[in-house]
C-alpha cells in the first residue's frame, strides 16, 4: 500500500490556485475584521435602529445574490474571468472607507451595497478561474485550498477587530480604514493571475440559455436548494450561543473557532472528494449540519453549544470546497462561470429564505423550532443529494 506524500498531497495545483487562495484569505481578512463592529458602528455611533440594520443587511445581501448570477453570465459571455474578477475585488476593497467615512446610515446603506455589489461580481469568475487552475481530477483540492485562505480570513479577521479595538484603542472609523489594505492586497492577487484561453468550438454567438446547462447540473442545483431553504443565517447560531450566557468577546471568539475548524477541513475535505468521490464527501457535510441545528434545537448547556459551533465548521469547509467542485463536475469548461454563478445565487436566495422563515419561528415559538425546521430540511436535502445527484468521478490524469 502507498503511503502519500506531502508532494502528492499538493500534486496538481499550479501557482494560479495559490495567488487565488492568497486571494480570498486577504478579502476575507478585509471583510471580517468589519463583521464584530458594523452593527455597532451603525446602532452607536452613527445613531441607526435595529430595522435600519436589518434593511442595510437583506438588501445588500440579496444584490450579491442576484449578481453572482449575471456576474457569472457575463464571464462567460466575454470567456474572460480574470477582469470581471478584478474588478469586484477592487469596488469591495474601496467601500470599507467609504463606510467608516459616513456620517448617516444611508451613506452606510450605499457603502455597504457597493461592498456586495463587489462580492457578488468576483465570486463566480473567481470560481472559474480556481476550476481552470487545476485538472479535474484535482479540482477538488484547488476549491479546497481556495476555501482554506477563506475560512482562514475569516477566522483571522475578527480577531484582527479585537485586538485593534482592545490593544490599540482604535476607534470604529479607523477599523474600516485599515480594512482596506488586505482588501487590496486581494486585488493585487488577482493582477498576477496568468488567465488562460477557454478552448470553446466556433460559435457566431456563445449561447448561455437555460438549456446549455446538463440536466445532471440542474438535479444538483435541486438538492442544493432544498437543503438551502433550511440553512439559515449564521447570526442564529450567535444568537443562541449570546442568549445561552456567553459574554460577547467569548461569542466572538467561538465563532472565530468555527472559522478556523472551516480553514483546516476544506483542504482535506477536497483532497478526499477527488480521490472517494464528490458526492460521498458532501452528503457527509449534510449529515453534520443536521447533526449540529438538531444539537443547538435540544441544547442548552453553553459549552456543549460551543463544541457545536466549531463542529460546524467542519460542515462549512467541506460545503464551499466540495459543492462548488461537484457543480463545475456537471458542467463544460466554457459554462464554468454562468454556473458557479447560478449555484452560488441558489445558495444564497434559498439561505434568504430559510433567515426569514427563521426568524419568525425563533419570535412566534421559539430558538428551538428555528433550528428543528433547519434540521428537517437537512434530512430532506440528504434524501434529494442521495436521490437525484448522479455520482461523479474526477477523471485522472
Amino acid at each position: 500500500m502507498k503511503r502519500s506524500s506531502p508532494t502528492k498531497y499538493f500534486s496538481g495545483l499550479s501557482a494560479n490556485t495559490f495567488l487565488l487562495a492568497a486571494a480570498s484569505l486577504f478579502s476575507d481578512i478585509s471583510t471580517e475584521m468589519l463583521y464584530p463592529v458594523l452593527p455597532v458602528f451603525l446602532t452607536q455611533t452613527l445613531g441607526a435602529s435595529a430595522a435600519a440594520v436589518g434593511l442595510i443587511e437583506g438588501v445588500a445581501q440579496a444584490l450579491q445574490n442576484v449578481v453572482q448570477g449575471f456576474s457569472g453570465w457575463l464571464s462567460d459571455k466575454l470567456q474572460r474571468r480574470k477582469p470581471v474578477a478584478l474588478a469586484g475585488y477592487v469596488l469591495a476593497a474601496i467601500s470599507k472607507p467609504l463606510i467608516g467615512l459616513a456620517t448617516g446610515w444611508t451613506a452606510v446603506f450605499a457603502a455597504r451595497s457597493l461592498d456586495r455589489l463587489g462580492a457578488g461580481t468576483r465570486s463566480a469568475p473567481r470560481d472559474a478561474l480556481v476550476a481552470a487552475s487545476a485538472s479535474e481530477a484535482h479540482r477538488g483540492k484547488a476549491f479546497g485550498l481556495e476555501g482554506f485562505g477563506d475560512n482562514l480570513g475569516a477566522f483571522v479577521g475578527p480577531l484582527i477587530a479585537i485586538v485593534l479595538l482592545t490593544s490599540f484603542r482604535m476607534g470604529l472609523r479607523s477599523i474600516f480604514l485599515l480594512a482596506a489594505i488586505p482588501g487590496l492586497l486581494a486585488a493585487l492577487m488577482v493582477v498576477l493571475v496568468r488567465e488562460r484561453p477557454i478552448a470553446v468550438a466556433a460559435k457566431a454567438k456563445l449561447d448561455l440559455s437555460a438549456r446549455r446547462f446538463p440536466r445532471g447540473y440542474w438535479r444538483y442545483l435541486s438538492a442544493i436548494a432544498a437543503f438551502g431553504l433550511g440553512n439559515s443565517s449564521n447570526s442564529f447560531l450567535i444568537l443562541r450561543t449570546q442568549n445561552l450566557g456567553a459574554s460577547l468577546t467569548s461569542t466572538i471568539f467561538i465563532y472565530a473557532l468555527y472559522n478556523l475548524v472551516a480553514a483546516l477541513a476544506s483542504y482535506p475535505a477536497g483532497y478526499f472528494s477527488d480521490a472517494i468521490g464528490r458526492k460521498r464527501v458532501l452528503l457527509i457535510s449534510f449529515v453534520v449540519f443536521l447533526l449540529v441545528y438538531s444539537g443547538f434545537g435540544f441544547v442548552s448547556n453553553i459549552v456543549l453549544i460551543g463544541a457545536l459551533f466549531a463542529l460546524y465548521g467542519l460542515y462549512q469547509g467541506i460545503f464551499r470546497s466540495v459543492g462548488k467542485a461537484l457543480a463545475t463536475d456537471f458542467l463544460p469548461p466554457e459554462l464554468h462561470a454562468s454556473g458557479l454563478g447560478w449555484f452560488t445565487a441558489t445558495v444564497g436566495v434559498s439561505g434568504l429564505v430559510a433567515s426569514v422563515v427563521a426568524g419568525e419561528l425563533w419570535t412566534r415559538i421559539g430558538p428551538h423550532a428555528t433550528f428543528l425546521y433547519g434540521a428537517l430540511f437537512a434530512l430532506v436535502g440528504c434524501a434529494a443529494l442521495v436521490l437525484l445527484v448522479p455520482h461523479r468521478t474526477a477523471s485522472t490524469d
